[in-house]
């Protein structure tokens, strides 16, 4: 499942969904649907507020969707938060990315390339 989030004028939204949906099939998954969200400011819990959390907590469950990837970043809190409130993987643009890189690295220094690149990512 795939979630944008506009947060309305003067944001910098642009519905990069069917960018994401390919990326997701790059890494193997296959989007089931796709949401948008509007909030005026993130949620500092959800990224999106508790209750599209909610409404993307039975969407989950009614499509079946193994994972949810937002199209933008998320800071470790939310997502946890939304791994426990969902139920299952969750991952931002950035951690798509670094995820297809890591699959298809083949050389012992690209590997762990990949892998500080992703502890980077964590620590910011």
């Amino acid at each position: 499942m795939l979630v944008g989030v506009d947060f309305g004028p003067g944001s910098s939204f642009d519905p990069t969904l069917d960018e994401l949906a390919l990326l997701a099939e790059s890494a193997g998954d296959a989007p089931v649907a796709k949401v948008i969200a509007r909030r005026k400011a993130p949620d500092a819990a959800f990224f999106v507020g508790s209750g599209k959390a909610d409404e993307l907590k039975f969407l989950v469950a009614d499509q079946q969707a193994q994972a949810v990837i937002f199209d933008q970043s998320l800071s470790p809190a939310q997502q946890r938060n939304l791994e426990r409130h969902l139920g299952v993987e969750v991952l931002d643009r950035t951690a798509l990315i670094l995820e297809i890189f890591g699959a298809r690295a083949r050389s012992h220094e690209g590997k762990l390339q990949v892998e500080l690149a992703r502890l980077r990512y964590l620590s910011t």
